[in-house]
């Protein structure tokens, strides 16, 4: 399965804008973009990109295609840091609070410039499951 990028990229927007303003006005917002990121990986359906579909002009298919599992892959890694990020500024640990917020406006950003942090991380991941497994045959 393939989404189209201007999707995922609206996606990734969303995630900047939320994160930011969450940084700027308040944390509570980081439920915003954690709820989303919770939904999306329980149905495999992100209502950010679902809503977005509406807006394009042209035909899917016509457009650059990115990988769903490799997309999936990326939304954990927000998730996870997202939820530690809520954790960590309900606890008072304000820079453990930052510093997670602050990994995910990064790596949203640097995709939305081009290049994928979350593909690197799982290319890398494949490439040490595959030398592992050929290393035990």
């Amino acid at each position: 399965m393939t989404i189209p990028k201007p999707l995922v990229q609206t996606n990734q927007a969303f995630i900047v804008v939320t994160v930011v303003a969450a940084l700027l006005l308040h944390p509570v917002i980081l439920l915003l973009p954690f709820a989303v990121g919770a939904y999306t990986l329980m149905t495999k359906k992100n209502p950010v990109i679902q809503f977005s579909r509406r807006l394009l002009k042209k035909p899917l298919t016509s457009y650059h295609q990115e990988d769903k599992d490799q997309q999936l892959f990326n939304q954990w890694i927000a998730t996870i840091c997202l939820g530690l990020s809520l954790v960590f500024f309900s606890l008072g640990i304000q820079l453990a609070a930052y510093a997670f917020s602050i990994m995910v406006i990064t790596a949203a950003g640097v995709a939305l410039m081009g290049y994928c942090i979350g593909c690197t991380i799982r290319y890398r991941y494949m490439m040490w499951k595959h030398k592992r497994t050929k290393a035990q045959a």
